[in-house]
């Protein structure tokens, strides 16, 4: 039986939302033993080997690594790193829930930067429908009270770099194949994860007691061997999902 693309369309989005949500919930775990930029590092080397051994063999080989847009592939590569960046610092300090409940202003910026950035029209419903979505953000957020936290913006942040994501996918995608544009996010996650490393990975930034500042500027460790299986769930996560 052969499925027809706007039934694959669908069924790849839901694969992939859950494999998203996997790797949030690994990453609030081991939030509180690890550097984050540690984690991404060992996350993005698995994901690098998933590509380069059992992706890009059946995508033509390197030929399908060739890109006539390298400097929007790396712009692509970094709006993801630092969506992922600053909404996994999020998640150190913020209960699981309400940091994925604020990343859903994400339908509201894509939807402003289709308009201003690729010409879209969008309908009165759509716009209803967005901004009920962010009266429940601003609900979840409580500007103004003392129950606001400064880390609440986090995932609201990461939002922008997803929206700039998604615009950017939408102009790739015509000329660019799929397992190239993984294979520049998971390069420029191990080039920029390794310099961070070099800079503040000995730990001596370290001590704040925030949870996401202690989450960015904690010391690299040796992984233990039970929390290795979560960090190869990561890798293949981001990488399949992705």
């Amino acid at each position: 039986m052969t499925l027809s693309p706007t039934t694959l369309g669908p069924l790849f989005a839901a694969i992939a939302v859950t494999l998203f949500s996997l790797n949030d919930v690994i990453m609030k775990f081991l939030s509180g033993g690890y550097a984050l930029h540690e984690i991404v590092l060992i996350r993005s080397l698995v994901g690098m080997a998933i590509v380069l051994v059992l992706m890009l063999p059946f995508q033509g080989g390197f030929a399908a690594l060739k890109t006539r847009r390298l400097g929007a592939q790396m712009a692509r590569a970094g709006m993801v790193f630092f969506a992922n960046m600053t909404f996994f610092l999020g998640l150190a300090a913020l209960p699981l829930a309400d940091a994925v409940a604020l990343f859903f202003v994400s339908p509201f910026i894509i939807t402003i930067f289709s308009v201003v950035f690729l010409g879209e029209t969008v309908g009165p419903r759509r716009w209803v429908a967005v901004g009920i979505g962010m009266l429940g953000v601003l609900i979840i957020l409580r500007p103004g009270t003392s129950n606001f936290q400064a880390a609440s913006l986090l995932p609201i942040v990461a939002a922008f770099g997803y929206g700039g994501l998604h615009i950017m996918t939408r102009y790739l995608r015509d000329t660019e194949s799929a397992v190239s544009m993984v294979f520049y996010i998971q390069l420029m996650f191990i080039a920029a994860t390794v310099i961070l490393g070099l800079i503040m990975g000995d730990g001596k930034y370290s001590g704040g007691g925030n949870p996401s500042l202690d989450f960015l500027f904690r010391a690299w460790v040796v992984p233990v061997s039970k929390d290795l299986p979560f960090l190869m769930m990561l890798g293949v996560f981001a990488s399949v999902g992705g």
